[in-house]
């Protein structure tokens, strides 16, 4: 009970203010009435998927279910060094990659959750992505060009 108690006031935390630190995390939950550790604290973060996105040139923790913005940050980074090139064919989406890239690209496009993409198939420097329809397979591909 007191640690999904905990949880809670962390998410609150979190949610009113931003805060950098396991310490800074640490000292707000004890200010709040909870006895933690830095090592509770950490395990805590783990625990709710917590992430250090940048906030103006700070870091935060958020939740990770929460970060929509974050992912596609951080895809259009990947994109930008890893993607070589992007081409549909009737439902297919194939993407070149630098050596070694593919997996990564494909793990991203994933979280993505587009619900026209079936699924991906990643090979060393080659990704492909399954559309419902030669229609979204172009749209998709598309997408992922303005994110270069």
């Amino acid at each position: 009970m007191a640690r999904n108690a905990r949880h809670l006031k962390i998410l609150e935390i979190i949610s009113e203010k931003p805060v950098e630190t396991q310490e800074e995390l640490a000292n707000a939950l004890v200010a709040s009435g909870f006895n933690v550790t830095q090592a509770t604290v950490s395990r805590d973060i783990k625990e709710l998927g917590l992430i250090k996105v940048s906030d103006g040139g700070r870091q935060r923790y958020v939740k990770e279910g929460n970060k929509e913005k974050h992912y596609l940050s951080n895809i259009a980074n990947i994109y930008r060094n890893a993607v070589l090139s992007i081409t549909s064919a009737q439902n297919l989406v194939i993407i070149k990659t630098v050596p070694g890239g593919a997996s990564t690209v494909g793990m991203n496009v994933d979280r993505l959750e587009e619900p026209e993409i079936l699924g991906c198939v990643a090979g060393d420097d080659t990704l492909l992505a399954v559309a419902r329809t030669n229609e979204a397979a172009k749209e998709i591909a598309e997408k992922l060009m303005e994110m270069l």
